[in-house]
């Protein structure tokens, strides 16, 4: 099936700038795919998803949306993405249908009406039904102002689907909400996605939203310097996993796992065991020195680009001082 996002040797050069933004950069996403596009500031994140979102033009390369090139077909390419940004851009005064009228009418898809009752048919049952979908059917008629910070991101969401995009641009889409307004948010993209097939492509400084990404893309210094599933890259970044372990007769532990060849380091008060299998089961089922410690621990995305990060800036420090 033919990718529904195709970038391929991506190169964004600015003007008075000593090296591209972006440098050549290859990936595809899949239809229905969640994919995350990680990297540090400065990495060229914003400069590619502008380009995606054909509100910024490329210097060299290829890239395809839907099955529209972002620079010859652009109005195209825009008719079948819906973009969730940063910062709310939510006329506070309006209700909230109000909103998604004037978007829609901006977009095309409907032609502007004064009032909600004049609106097609086909309008108020779109909006009736992802009201539904995000909770907000309740207040669709009230002010925005009035709104909590969770509830204006749903509008958001909601009126970014109106025009029933095929993908999904969400640019730090949680961002100044609490951790119960978060979880809420996700679990209404996730019903979204599943309910409208949406390809969702998402940047955000909060890793674990990353966690349930089908894969991840981190780009560091304008390249791409990981691709994968998550476990892919956490355990290219990170190596095997770990759990701590240990026992009252120590030495008996010790000796078993070195029968077993299993890897392991000692340390101070414990044992520290890797091992590549989804959980340690296996492992700790073949011990028969009995356990009075075990602690596994827990390999995190954001671990994994945390060590992403501080590779990179080794890296440009070995450059620097050469």
């Amino acid at each position: 099936m033919e990718p529904i996002i195709r970038v391929e040797q991506l190169r964004k050069q600015y003007k008075n700038s000593k090296r591209p933004a972006v440098d050549g950069i290859s990936f595809e996403v899949g239809r229905g795919e969640f994919f995350a596009f990680l990297g540090p500031n400065g990495a060229g994140k914003t400069t590619t998803i502008s380009i995606l979102t054909t509100t910024l033009s490329k210097s060299e390369g290829t890239v395809m949306i839907a099955g529209y090139d972002v620079e010859k077909e652009a109005a195209k390419v825009r008719r079948n993405v819906g973009i969730i940004f940063q910062n709310p851009s939510l006329d506070l005064d309006l209700t909230a249908e109000e909103n998604i009228r004037l978007h829609v009418s901006i977009y095309g898809v409907y032609a502007y009406r004064p009032f909600y009752s004049m609106m097609p048919k086909e309008y108020k049952q779109r909006i009736e039904e992802l009201a539904a979908i995000v909770g907000i059917h309740d207040n669709l008629f009230k002010k925005v102002k009035g709104f909590s910070g969770g509830m204006k991101r749903k509008l958001e969401i909601m009126r970014s689907l109106m025009h029933k995009p095929q993908i999904l641009f969400l640019d730090e889409p949680t961002q100044g909400l609490d951790a119960s307004a978060r979880q809420s948010l996700w679990a209404y993209l996730q019903k979204i996605r599943k309910e409208e097939n949406i390809t969702i492509f998402l940047t955000t400084h909060y890793l674990e939203e990353a966690e349930e990404a089908d894969r991840v893309c981190m780009i560091t210094h304008g390249k791409v310097a990981v691709l994968g599933t998550p476990e892919e890259i956490k355990h290219k970044l990170l190596g095997d996993k770990s759990m701590l372990i240990d026992a009252g007769d120590r030495k008996a532990l010790r000796a078993e796992l070195e029968e077993l060849q299993v890897s392991f380091t000692e340390e101070e008060q414990c044992f520290r065991v890797r091992f590549q299998d989804k959980t340690p089961q296996s492992l700790v089922a073949r011990l028969q020195t009995p356990l009075s410690r075990m602690e596994v621990h827990q390999q995190t995305l954001e671990e994994a680009y945390l060590s992403l990060v501080q590779q990179s800036q080794n890296d440009e420090s070995r450059k620097g001082a050469v």
